[in-house]
């Protein structure tokens, strides 16, 4: 009966374009020792530039490999290390901002929640643009620029500021390349132990950490695919791919001979040897391909892939590099590297094929390692192995594994990020404040307090910049971001007024009120209610508490206040019912009454003349002392009212004077 797989032992599974490679070992004395290897061909294309297509055709040469392998080591594997291709990397910039009332002293957790926020705002606005409707995993991020209150600052930490400002540039991967590799691994009945990229897997096993101080670029050339990882200072800084790898070649060789893609391979293979290369045509012609009529055919293919992996190698790294390492099965053409240092300008001593270094990090009794087309199982092999990479399967995130592709440290907040989380899930926010004017001072509401995330780290209580180790649990409990403050015209008049007019327009006591509305009440006891039927509202989110109105200072603002742009929606309101207007004759004693005399005012209604006697007590007559006058039912209104005084919009406690010409009627048209 088979032995187990322990801990220890690791198994590395490079699905490949072209073929899938396998190897199983175990870590001694710093370095891997491989003590199994197998290879095995993709009968036809179920991949596509390093992406999954056919998930049962690339799980059957799969389990091919995982049984050899079970038979050369005796081992039942059941956990697997793999990486994601780089064919679909994206990324996209961001800003986000935070604002607070009082100074605030730059920490940790304050960086980490402004780059959190602007990671978040880089995936949506990455989801919202028209050519990808994917999730998509965060990879890694790079902070561009920091700027506090308004000023460009390289380093925030320990400053002080009202306003602090991030640009950062995130790099993703989509769900979709990450889940068909997880549903490979479930056809194999095996759970995935560690994941990573290939371009970061490549160099771990490519290029020791002792010489990453220098400026290097790893090119690992696929069949489908070249990946680019860059290094310098230590650590790896950027990675990206480009579109043109090995297959370019062997189709240029396949129009030119007029031959299939096996054979063409082969014969790509041997550019180079100094011996002629029998094959025969499509048509079953036999002929002889000297090497050099064969780089002749492959040149200009072999010319143009060194052209891109010269342009992103540039692009990514911001300049020329020190030197560069070709990795892959496609790094084996002949004549490459001269090519791809005649694209950099540089010497061709300074471009090299990957491989001499593998014995740096791993060994092997009978394999022989040098090949770069091992670059990649044997990186994701050494990563998981030495350590080099988070191992996702010694990290739950509530009861299940974390998915990790950065090497080095991980903070909490980058494991939640990398799992799908936003910014808004880490911080529970405050509703949004509710400022309104009534008569000319502002009042102003609060929103409701948000319920902050609850985050443990092995059980106790953690923050988000807290270190992550191999072996830790999380449990994470989202924030939920508190209601946005609610306020009806009603509730804000209170007792003592008969009516308003909001931003110019008379609206019914249950208006709800919107952020900067002008309310100017009309004083006076409130007619009774009327009941008419009304509309079902729209289903709304639980309103917050309506807390008393209280004076607005002039700046207020809310604490930690993320600068976002609002998007408002609002319920579908029904067709109103359009009252037949009253007739001129049911308000002829009305309009003519009370005769001349001193005190007496005359003016022009809705078009018609309207004298009123001297007021009893004296004084001046007001807008709102008209509107019975009007035709207009003001306790069972339909549809907002238009005031006009000599073509000029009206307020209630505006005072009228002889000859004025007033309109007071429903607004035209007809609001939807």
């Amino acid at each position: 009966m088979p032995q187990k797989q322990d801990a220890e032992t690791i198994f590395a599974l490079d699905i490949g374009t072209r073929s899938i490679i396998g190897m199983v070992g175990r870590a001694e004395k710093g370095r891997f020792h491989v003590q199994a290897a197998e290879k095995e061909e993709h009968g036809r294309r179920a991949m596509l530039d390093g992406q999954i297509v056919e998930i049962e055709q690339v799980a059957k040469v799969a389990k091919a490999v995982l049984s050899r392998l079970e038979q050369k080591t005796g081992l039942q594997l059941k956990r697997v290390c793999v990486a994601a291709a780089g064919r679909a990397l994206r990324s996209q910039g961001a800003r986000f901002s935070l604002e607070f009332e009082d100074l605030r002293v730059a920490d940790g957790d304050l960086l980490g929640q402004l780059e959190a926020g602007a990671v978040s705002a880089a995936e949506e606005e990455l989801s919202a643009q028209k050519d990808t409707h994917d999730r998509f995993y965060m990879v890694g991020y790079t902070a561009r620029q920091y700027v506090l209150d308004g000023y460009p600052m390289a380093n925030l930490m320990g400053h002080r500021g009202r306003r602090f400002e991030t640009e950062v540039v995130a790099t993703f991967l989509p769900c979709g390349v990450v889940e068909s590799l997880y549903a490979v691994v479930g056809r194999l009945g095996l759970e995935v132990a560690s994941l990573t990229l290939e371009p970061i897997a490549s160099l771990n096993a490519c290029i020791p950490e002792d010489i990453r101080l220098l400026n290097l670029v790893l090119a690992d050339i696929g069949a489908g695919t070249s990946d680019l990882a860059v290094c310098r200072e230590g650590s790896v800084v950027g990675y990206t791919m480009a579109t043109i790898a090995g297959d370019e070649v062997t189709e240029a060789l396949m129009k030119g001979l007029l031959v299939d893609f096996k054979t063409a391979e082969r014969l790509k293979l041997s550019i180079g040897s100094k011996e002629a290369q029998p094959y025969s045509d499509i048509l079953g012609l036999k002929h002889e391909a000297k090497p050099e009529d064969l780089w002749k055919l492959a040149q200009p293919a072999a010319q143009r892939l060194a052209k891109e992996i010269a342009s992103k190698a540039v692009e990514i790294n911001g300049g020329t590099p020190s030197a560069v390492f070709l990795a892959g099965g496609g790094a084996k053409l002949q004549g490459l590297p001269g090519l791809v240092a005649e694209a950099l300008e540089m010497s061709e001593g300074r471009v090299a094929l990957a491989g001499r270094h593998f014995e740096v990090s791993a060994y092997a009794d009978e394999l022989e390692l040098s090949d770069p087309e091992y670059a990649t199982p044997l990186g994701i092999a050494v990563s998981a192995a030495l350590g080099m990479i988070n191992d996702s399967y010694m990290i739950t995130l509530n009861g299940g594994p974390a998915k990790l592709f950065r090497s080095g440290l991980l903070t909490l907040r980058d494991v939640l990020l990398m799992n799908g989380f936003h910014y808004g899930d880490m911080i529970g926010h405050t509703g949004a404040n509710l400022t309104v004017t009534l008569n000319g001072q502002r009042k102003f509401f609060r929103g409701a307090p948000g319920t902050e995330a609850r985050m443990l780290l092995n059980g106790e209580t953690a923050a988000l910049s807290d270190v992550v180790h191999a072996g830790d649990r999380i449990e994470f409990t989202p924030a939920v971001s508190g209601a946005q403050a609610r306020c009806t015209l009603g509730e804000l008049l209170g007792d003592g007024f008969s009516g308003a007019m909001v931003n110019g327009v008379v609206e019914d006591l249950g208006y709800a009120l919107a952020q900067g509305d002008v309310v100017e009440a009309i004083p006076g006891p409130k007619p009774p209610a009327k009941k008419r039927p009304r509309p079902a509202p729209a289903p709304q989110p639980e309103p917050a508490p309506v807390a008393p109105a209280e004076e607005a200072p002039p700046e207020e603002k809310p604490v930690a206040k993320a600068v976002r742009k609002p998007v408002h929606s609002e319920a579908p309101k029904p067709e109103p019912i359009k009252p037949e207007p009253p007739k001129r004759e049911e308000l002829a004693g009305q309009m003519e009454f009370g005769g001349g005399g001193p005190g007496a005012l005359r003016i022009q209604l809705n078009g018609g003349p309207l004298r009123l006697p001297p007021k009893p007590q004296g004084g001046d007559y007001y807008l709102m002392d008209v509107l019975e006058y009007s035709g207009l039912d003001f306790d069972n209104l339909e549809r907002p009212v238009e005031l006009l005084i000599n073509g000029e919009p009206g307020a209630f406690t505006q005072v009228l004077k002889n000859m004025d010409d007033v309109i007071i009627k429903y607004s035209e048209p007809p609001l939807p």
